[in-house]
């Protein structure tokens, strides 16, 4: 489970929409997943709960694809933080704030062939294990 933060273009992201975050959420176009996504019920729930009314511009199944098309400047993104290492691979995105209470569950399903993979093997080490 990683917690969810938000990012945007440099265009978008002033020191006032930090220091207002998240009510700044309200006067930014908004980059979503799709509906049916686990995350998206939570963001939604998050929303109502701050009293939210954002502006969705565009909804997404891909979360790369989402930050592409706020790196491009039309929106400003959910992502959770073990995502957010990826966006420097972006320049210019920005973070805007912390989603408190929002978090992303992220799994992984291994079989015995892939156990002896580096990458594998470091995912074993360092995640919590779930029974």
């Amino acid at each position: 489970s990683s917690p969810v933060a938000w990012y945007g273009p440099a265009k978008l992201i002033d020191q006032e929409a930090v220091d207002v975050f998240p009510r700044s959420l309200e006067r930014l176009p908004v980059l979503l997943p799709t509906g049916h996504s686990a995350l998206r019920a939570s963001l939604d729930h998050w929303f109502h709960a701050q009293g939210l009314q954002v502006r969705v511009v565009g909804e997404f199944e891909d979360s790369a694809l989402m930050s592409v098309f706020a790196a491009r400047g039309l929106g400003v993104f959910p992502v959770s933080r073990l995502g957010a290492d990826d966006l420097g691979l972006m320049p210019g995105l920005l973070l805007l704030g912390c989603c408190e209470g929002v978090n992303e569950d992220i799994y992984a399903i291994r079989n015995r062939r892939s156990q002896h993979h580096p990458l594998v093997q470091k995912l074993a080490r360092e995640a919590p294990r779930s029974q």
